[in-house]
C-alpha cells in the first residue's frame, strides 16, 4: 500500500512539473496593449510592429523545450510540428524569417530586459523586475 501511495505521489509531482505556468513578457518600457491575438500574429510573423509603430522582435525558446511546446499549443493554437512546417513554408517562399531561438528563460529575460522591441515567453517562476508580464 505504501508503495502505491509513493508511486501516485511521484506521478502527481511529475505531472505538476511537466506543465509550467506560461507568461508572455516584454520590456517594462513597452507600453503597448497586447492581447492573445496580437501576440499570436507577432510570433507568426504577421505583425512586424507594435501598435505604437515600434518594431517587434519575437524570441522563441528552442523547439525541444517544454515551455515552447506549451506556447505553440496554448497561444499559437498549433502543435510545434505545425509551427515548424508553417515557418519552413514561409522561409522557402522567401516570405518570412522565424523568430530567433534561445535556450532558456534566462536568455529570454536578458534579451527582453535590454530591448523594448523584444517579446518572449517564459515560465512564470522565472519572472524578474527586468521584464513586464503581458496579461492575455
Amino acid at each position: 500500500m505504501l508503495k502505491k501511495m509513493f508511486f501516485a505521489a511521484t506521478l502527481l509531482l511529475a505531472a505538476n512539473s511537466a506543465f509550467a505556468e506560461l507568461v508572455v513578457v516584454v520590456n517594462p518600457a513597452n507600453g503597448n496593449a497586447l492581447d492573445s491575438k496580437t501576440v499570436q500574429r507577432i510570433f507568426l510573423g504577421k505583425d512586424k510592429k507594435f501598435a505604437d509603430g515600434n518594431e517587434t522582435i519575437a524570441v522563441n525558446q528552442v523547439a525541444d523545450n517544454q515551455i515552447r511546446q506549451e506556447f505553440d499549443e496554448a497561444v499559437l493554437g498549433r502543435s510545434s510540428s505545425q509551427v515548424s512546417a508553417y515557418w519552413s513554408k514561409l522561409v522557402f517562399t522567401g516570405k518570412g524569417i522565424p523568430p530567433k531561438e534561445v535556450a532558456n528563460d534566462a536568455e529570454v529575460v536578458d534579451l527582453v530586459s535590454k530591448n523594448p522591441s523584444v517579446i518572449g515567453y517564459i515560465n512564470k517562476s522565472s519572472v524578474t523586475d527586468a521584464v513586464k508580464v503581458v496579461e492575455l
